[in-house]
């Protein structure tokens, strides 16, 4: 069973009939090669009674095609109308246009008002049904649904873990440059859903997800005095973490979403603290002269990645969850900033600023096979999706009037601009919904 954050009931299940899901299915994607060939699939209107089908599929469609890892069929090429999913499609139809898999489905609203939607995967070439699953939910929820399908076809497909029923908090930018408005705001990973979180009269920065999905930590100039916030998503109600002498940076979860860690500056340097939320007391982890800043924990909360400039210029560092062990891993040219541990534990993304750009990239955890993504103009503020298969950032192009929001997977080939209502920076990746 799974709850969205309105409450509204969301029920998956197996479709059960004559097509049984294969043990092994020939159509897969191997995504942990360099440069993948995107696998030809048909994404067919589901069926029903009015355009919610269409609707759905069309997410499906642009979630699929979005990843990369797809290339959907054009609709207008279709041979076989699918007027009952239940049935085996006309394989030989989906075959001429070179189609490796199908997804059909039907749209039916139940007696008690719910939606109900079914949708079946099918191997074109083995003839096989892959996937076969319907869903229950409050029709307001149709988007959603799309969502958790295109991640059941990733997954079923790929062998990973989708990410398309995820969401974005962001800081959200209007007004001219020397009069910007800020205020955070939430939306789906597509773009869609977009809803404001805070008012625009103070400057909010630095916007992070809890691990429980239901909180966001942030820091604000409210009152011209910086403070970092836990915000319910859910209820919009919040709290101050704590009152700090001197600024505040930077704060982000813990991995059990017990802490915050971040940045206090103090006396002209920064050094790295933890605060437990329970008993509210702080932790000192650096002591230095230099700026300490950006920590992020790894996923099983032993190790914090972080920047600090205490060799002469910003640079990534490693230590131990108690501070101990702090070790340099960033030996480039240029200056290195913003790591974010890959939720899978394997990498830690960055931002480089090297020849007069800004690079978004990726490291092992040890700093080797460093690898630069994409470059340009300004780009910063990396963020991971919850399977560590994709990042966003933010883009400030040369003379635009703002910054934007991209995506780009770990081979660097599959660019996406996340179009958004005004200007914005500063992405957080949520972490899959329940």
């Amino acid at each position: 069973m799974k709850k969205n954050l309105l409450g509204l009931l969301l029920v998956c299940a197996g479709l059960a009939g004559a097509f049984v899901a294969p043990a092994y299915a020939a159509v897969e994607i191997n995504i942990n090669r360099g440069n993948v060939q995107p696998l030809p699939i048909a994404v067919s209107d589901f069926v029903s009674n009015d355009g919610v089908g269409a609707q759905i599929s069309q997410v499906i469609e642009a979630n699929l095609k979005r990843s990369g890892l797809f290339a959907p069929v054009n609709r207008a090429a279709f041979i076989e109308k699918i007027s009952n999913p239940d049935q085996p499609p006309r394989f030989e139809d989906w075959k001429v246009l070179k189609t490796e898999a199908l997804v059909v489905g039907r749209i039916t609203k139940e007696a008690d008002g719910r939606l109900r939607a079914e949708v079946r995967l099918w191997d074109v070439f083995g003839g096989q049904q892959m996937l076969g699953q319907q869903f229950y939910t409050d029709p307001k929820n149709w988007r959603r649904v799309a969502h958790i399908i295109s991640d059941a076809i990733y997954e079923r497909i790929t062998g990973e873990k989708g990410y398309f029923d995820t969401r974005i908090v962001f800081v959200s930018e209007s007004g001219p440059k020397t009069d910007r408005k800020r205020q955070l705001a939430i939306m789906d990973q597509d773009g869609e859903n977009m809803r404001p979180l805070t008012n625009s009269k103070d400057l909010v920065l630095t916007p992070r997800f809890s691990p429980n999905r239901q909180e966001i930590t942030y820091m604000s100039f409210e009152g011209d005095q910086p403070r970092v916030y836990l915000l319910q998503l859910e209820t919009g109600s919040r709290e101050v973490v704590g009152n700090f002498p001197g600024m505040t940076f930077a704060p982000r979860f813990s991995p059990d979403g017990q802490r915050v860690i971040m940045s206090l500056q103090q006396e002209g340097n920064a050094n790295i603290y933890t605060m437990d939320l329970r008993s509210r007391t702080t932790t000192r982890l650096t002591s230095t002269a230099a700026i300490d800043t950006s920590p992020s924990y790894s996923p099983d909360g032993s190790q914090i990645a972080f920047e600090s400039d205490r060799g002469g210029r910003q640079q990534l560092y490693v230590m131990s969850a108690d501070g101990s062990g702090q070790r340099r891993i960033s030996f480039g040219d240029g200056s290195y900033s913003t790591p974010v541990w890959s939720p899978r534990g394997d990498l830690i993304a960055f931002t480089k600023q090297s020849g007069g750009k800004f690079s978004i990239g990726v490291m092992k955890t040890d700093g080797s096979g460093e690898r630069i993504l994409t470059s340009g103009f300004h780009n910063e503020g990396p963020t991971w999706a919850p399977n560590g298969r994709v990042l966003m950032f933010f883009r400030q192009n040369a003379g635009a009037g703002g910054p934007q929001l991209y995506s780009i997977d770990l081979t660097g080939y599959n660019e996406q601009a996340i179009k958004t209502p005004s200007f914005a920076s500063d992405p957080a990746w949520s972490p899959l919904m329940e």
